[in-house]
């Protein structure tokens, strides 16, 4: 199963790297929601990308905008990570059932064990507004993520 431009994304709730529980509808009607996912941890092309948020982060995330970051490591490691690299934007451990919330969005690679690199823009009311899937090699633009950012 895919998640296309146009449908309602699909709602979930995991564990942070604070091991606090949030959700995609915690910003129902209030933020706009940069969903990015990650193949691993502590791995460079991840640690690029997120990087590249955590440097530019007031354009990534504020009042109307929020940043969350899905892999399938556990919420240990993630917080290991997060307070290694200063990420001060949730890390969500899709870590059980393993790799669920990145099936719902199609961007889990069976063989692998772990998410592709998924970007899904979702608007205040749900709606997924932009998604670019590349593959695990394949590092994502941030810069269009603030085009699109944009445009809501």
């Amino acid at each position: 199963m895919t998640v296309d431009v146009g449908a309602v994304a699909p709602d979930f709730s995991l564990k942070d790297q604070n091991n606090e529980v949030v959700s995609l509808s915690d910003f129902h009607g209030k933020r706009n929601v940069v969903l990015i996912f990650y193949p691993l941890t502590f791995t460079n092309v991840c640690k690029g990308e997120l990087c590249a948020v955590r440097d530019d982060l007031a354009s990534f995330q504020n009042d109307d905008v929020q940043v969350l970051a899905v892999s399938v490591d556990s919420p240990f490691a993630h917080k290991v990570w997060a307070d290694e690299q200063g990420y001060d934007f949730p890390l969500l451990a899709d870590f059980w059932p393993h790799g669920a919330v990145a099936k719902a969005y199609g961007v889990f690679d069976e063989e692998k064990g772990i998410a592709v690199r998924g970007t899904f823009i979702i608007d205040k009311e749900g709606v997924v507004r932009w998604k670019v899937v590349n593959a695990i090699p394949d590092a994502r633009d941030q810069a269009e993520y603030l085009k699109v950012l944009a445009t809501l």
